[in-house]
């Protein structure tokens, strides 16, 4: 077990990193622990700008495990956080559909699914469409979706959660940019940062999202994540927001009800998607090129809608797999990453947590098996691949 008198210094205070500093407490380390995070007001964050869901429909077994705990832990959030906590989780599910030639495949990945403890199901284009008679299903094969364990909510309000929890068990949060890791040998001894302050660390936990690659480049360290940038739309149309769940088209395309519209997205094509560091313009063409028409299609109804704003956030895309990247790197062993969650980073940020503050307090994880997504795989360039992917 960790030391009381043991540092950790964690770069990246938004869901992930915050959550690794609660659970730190949670799991009994008793040593100090610093957050540094450079924009406090977290105007740019993956989190505050992310669609803020939670799936179990997932091709990677720990990913369904890291999901059925989040949904859990979001399902308690009073029991942990006081009568008060709230945040606005809707419990209902995802429907993904697949074209014809998918369905031999996607019922399998029900049953992968349903065998990890996932209360998924498979529906047929006619069940689909009595359950959404607003659903068009005449090009579509198959549908999945969940009974529990899936939905959204306020990632906003859940790191507020986090952060406030955390200071009140002596977490620090330092407002500051991590420009270096300081080594002797192979440990870690301390995080510089930009205005030459040296926080002092027994353990440096990198969960600085799309700038996780950065923050390690300079140990000769080269991690496969990058900034990708999304698109969000926020919309008003002629559809009863009661009976939609979260919807990813078979396009690409998807859409989820947000207070009194919707709110909706497409990522740009492989050849259109380059690295968007600095970049939070939103992608307005893609709404008139791809995302209306894929919308109207699917829904006849949103051939009538209206764009009420738009932003971009950044995912922190893992270029090797689409998976996290959890775990000590192989050489510097108290060196910690919590990055490249690609796009599943707010849902899996408890998991996560929990996960590295066990390896930190107690040498090993207790619950969740996170060794898949350890930095092995990036080292041996040995993917694990997520073929769910959104």
């Amino acid at each position: 077990m960790a030391q009381s008198s043991e540092s950790v210094v964690i770069i990246g205070g938004a869901i992930v990193g915050s959550s690794i500093a609660y659970f730190l407490r949670e799991q009994g380390f008793a040593g100090s622990v610093t957050v540094v995070e450079r924009d406090p007001s977290y105007q740019f964050s993956s989190t505050a700008l992310s669609a803020a869901s939670i799936r179990t429909q997932f091709g990677t077994p720990v990913n369904i495990h890291m999901s059925l705990f989040g949904a859990e832990f979001i399902r308690t959030i009073k029991d942990r956080f006081g009568a008060g906590a709230d945040i606005g989780f809707v419990e209902r599910g995802y429907l993904i559909l697949g074209g014809p030639e998918t369905v031999e495949v996607r019922r399998a990945g029900v049953e992968m699914q349903r065998l990890e403890g996932a209360d998924v199901a498979a529906l047929s284009p006619d069940e689909a469409r009595k359950l959404y008679p607003w659903l068009n299903v005449e090009d579509i094969g198959v549908a999945t979706t969940a009974w529990r364990n899936e939905g959204w909510f306020d990632a906003w309000s859940l790191l507020s959660l986090l952060r406030r929890a955390a200071r009140a068990r002596d977490v620090t949060y330092v407002e500051g940019h991590a420009e270096g890791i300081e080594l002797d040998g192979d440990r870690v001894t301390g995080v510089r940062l930009s205005d030459g302050t040296v926080i002092a660390a027994d353990w440096c936990v990198n969960a600085a999202g799309a700038a996780s690659a950065a923050v390690v480049r300079k140990l000769g360290i080269e991690l496969p994540v990058c900034a990708r940038k999304r698109t969000v739309f926020s919309i008003k149309a002629p559809l009863e927001r009661s009976n939609v769940p979260m919807l990813f088209d078979t396009s690409g395309a998807w859409i989820r009800p947000e207070g009194e519209g919707f709110i909706c997205g497409i990522a740009p094509g492989e050849d259109n998607d380059p690295d968007a560091d600095g970049d939070f313009e939103p992608a307005h063409e893609l709404l008139e090129e791809f995302l209306w028409p894929a919308l109207a299609h699917r829904i006849p109804v949103l051939e009538q809608l209206r764009v009420e704003r738009a932003w971009a956030g950044h995912y922190e895309v893992n270029m090797l797999d689409h998976n996290g990247i959890i775990g000590p790197h192989d050489k510097i062993g108290n060196l910690v990453f919590a990055t490249g969650f690609s796009g599943h980073g707010v849902m899996h940020a408890p998991a996560t947590g929990r996960g590295v503050a066990e390896f930190i307090t107690h040498g090993q994880y207790r619950t969740i098996d996170l060794s898949p997504l350890g930095f092995g795989r990036v080292r041996s360039g040995t993917p694990l691949h997520e073929t769910v992917v959104y």
